[in-house]
């Protein structure tokens, strides 16, 4: 079990969620952010998750008021696609010990829409 801020300070829940300046891993109790260095995952699935985390946002537009930017919800369905093949692969390497679920990125589509590119 990892450490984080949940009452019993130990967790088995997990959720895979891109967020910016943040870790890819989360308590699935209370949303502590937790270091991917002290995941038990291999070294090659901590990389692909750094870089996917990453790339989290860039279908906002920053600089003009958090607009999306053009074709901004395909960019944010395909980020989560991708999320939810890494967190398939998360769940290969740390179930059963560990419940994992994928938490999408809903920024672009809740804002203006599933269907607006």
């Amino acid at each position: 079990m990892l450490n984080c801020l949940c009452e019993s300070e130990r967790t088995n829940e997990l959720k895979v969620e891109a967020d910016i300046s943040a870790d890819p891993l989360w308590c699935n109790k209370c949303s502590a952010n937790l270091d991917l260095e002290v995941i038990p995952l291999s070294n090659e699935l901590k990389e692909e998750l750094t870089h996917w985390v990453l790339k989290y946002g860039e279908w906002i537009d920053w600089d003009n008021d958090e607009r999306i930017v053009l074709n901004g919800v395909k960019m944010e369905n395909d980020h989560n696609k991708q999320g939810e093949r890494l967190t398939v692969r998360v769940k290969g390497e740390l179930e059963p010990e560990y419940a994992v679920r994928f938490s999408p990125a809903t920024f672009a589509a809740s804002t203006y829409g599933h269907h607006r590119n």
